[in-house]
């Protein structure tokens, strides 16, 4: 049988969310290293790449502000809402459009954690663009495992998806101690593959 048609998801690898910025995960900036190697793999083998990131407004209910939540964090057109230095490949393939940005919690009602619930630039969903491709196996890494990967793993299982996390290329951000391991049982439980990039590149 052929390979089905793949995509790299990759969920919210911004500054906020790495040491240093406003909403850290802990370790965030670990992601990046083997995400850039999977989207270096995944052009190479003709694979659709999507990059997802929160991108809010200054006055949104996500916020504690406002009564979300959580504290201010990725807020759009500021430095905190771009994506990590460190994925330079990643960010000359969005210049080059081989990557396509998801952006979502754009409105100031929604909290969006799934890369599901964002569009692109030219306002599809996720979904639509996945539909458009015939992507059938999905690949996800990113930040952070018990909230956006979580919920846009368990969104690829709902839409049918054949689903893999790359455990490695994740980082939970572990309120409670055990957060990031209840997650990935979740989405096992659910059917999602746990795998790792070592187990894909090699």
């Amino acid at each position: 049988m052929p390979n089905p048609k793949s995509a790299l998801i990759i969920v919210d690898v911004q500054n906020d969310f790495c040491p240093g910025g406003k909403l850290a995960v802990p370790h965030g900036n670990e992601v990046v290293n083997p995400i850039e190697k999977m989207a270096v793999y995944a052009l190479r083998h003709g694979w659709k790449i999507f990059a997802s990131r929160d991108w809010h407004p200054e006055d949104t209910t996500h916020f504690s502000k406002y009564g979300g939540a959580w504290p201010e964090h990725c807020v759009q057109h500021t430095p905190g809402a771009d994506f990590h230095h460190g994925l330079l490949r990643t960010k000359i393939m969005i210049i080059l459009d081989l990557v396509t940005v998801i952006s979502k919690g754009m409105r100031k009602d929604e909290n969006a954690y799934s890369a599901f619930e964002g569009r692109d630039e030219h306002g599809k969903l996720l979904e639509e663009r996945l539909k458009e491709y015939e992507v059938e196996k999905i690949y996800i890494a990113g930040l952070a495992t018990d909230y956006c990967v979580k919920a846009t793993a368990l969104d690829a299982k709902r839409n049918n998806y054949e689903t893999c996390l790359l455990l490695n290329a994740c980082r939970a951000v572990n309120l409670e101690l055990q957060d990031g391991e209840k997650a990935v049982e979740e989405m096992r439980q659910v059917g999602v593959i746990i795998t790792s990039t070592d187990e894909i590149l090699f």
